[in-house]
């Protein structure tokens, strides 16, 4: 390594001093140190990413057609989508009317009741759009999509990865707030 700093320091052209006297030469192999720490740092990161999508790879579900669909099916096949490791409560909000497609829209609400808070006082919820479109064939597959409260990034199941940490982050999100409101 000590011929790559010189190499460095030679070919930036600064002036080598004897070993242990030269602030150039110190600030060169701080510069060194901190661009390898965030290479470092990146492989890291890549390859702890690579793992989790190795070990998690995104899932999805066969969804029900466009002839099979009720709002009840819908709501059982949203049910189906995500892991129920939470306690949740799947609802149908409303249907719209589109000038070609009907969006089927329900409201999923979690929470993490614990010893202290077998009651908890927030949730965090997505709201999952169903969309119909009216010209398609009775056999093509219903499109599904959800958004998170608060969050404006469109998920779509088989595109993005359901993240039970999206969920913790809005949960704890609202325990923070609840906390600094005084009573």
């Amino acid at each position: 390594m000590d011929g790559t700093k010189n190499f460095q320091i030679q070919k930036t052209g600064v002036a080598q001093s004897p070993a242990g006297q030269g602030t150039d030469r110190e600030d060169d192999n701080g510069n060194v140190n901190e661009l390898a720490l965030a290479l470092v740092k990146r492989a890291i990161h890549a390859a702890l990413k690579t793992l989790e999508e190795a070990e998690q790879p995104i899932t999805n579900i066969k969804w029900i057609t466009h002839g099979e669909f009720t709002a009840e099916r819908g709501r059982k096949q949203i049910e189906e989508f995500y892991q129920d490791r939470w306690v949740h409560y799947t609802e149908f909000i409303a249907r719209e009317d589109l000038v070609h497609s009907y969006h089927y829209i329900y409201c999923v609400r979690w929470s993490i009741p614990t010893a202290k808070r077998p009651m908890p006082q927030v949730t965090a919820s997505a709201y999952f759009t169903v969309k119909i479109t009216k010209n398609k064939p009775p056999d093509m597959p219903i499109e599904v999509f959800y958004i998170f409260e608060g969050l404006s990034l469109v998920h779509r199941p088989g595109m993005t990865r359901f993240r039970e940490k999206w969920l913790r982050d809005i949960i704890e999100a609202k325990n923070i707030l609840m906390e600094s409101i005084p009573f």
